[in-house]
């Protein structure tokens, strides 16, 4: 069992910056990639970034590539989310995952994941 919870969400002007966290319990934090995914209102779930395990090897969705990023602090069990110049189009609601059984390697599809956290609300106003 792994427990997720979000934070650093908020209501924040297009261009501007905000950082999410995600911090994990239950199971060595170590031992299992994550994941960032978001939902806006009538859309599907969409994969934003991924890291592998030991925070060597990230992925991101094509959309926020150059503008996000994704680290990881495994001392403290956390993943991080930094969004830089963000859009109004990044408003949604932002989940973190946990893939405990996947390879080295980060993962981008929902599916794939275990455990979720409850979310955090983005709002990007233009």
């Amino acid at each position: 069992q792994v427990q997720l919870v979000e934070s650093g969400g908020g209501l924040v002007q297009a261009g501007g910056s905000l950082r999410l966290s995600c911090a994990a319990s239950g199971r060595t934090f170590s031992s299992y990639g994550m994941g960032w995914f978001r939902q806006a209102p009538g859309k599907e779930r969409e994969f934003v970034a991924a890291i592998n395990r030991s925070g060597a090897a990230a992925s991101f969705a094509e959309s926020v590539r150059g503008r996000f990023t994704i680290s990881r602090d495994n001392t403290k069990n956390t993943v991080y989310l930094q969004m830089n110049s963000l859009k109004p189009e990044d408003t949604a609601v932002y989940y973190c995952a946990a893939d405990l059984n996947g390879p080295s390697w980060p993962r981008i599809t929902s599916r794939e994941y275990d455990y979720w956290g409850q979310g955090t609300q983005v709002t990007v106003s233009s």
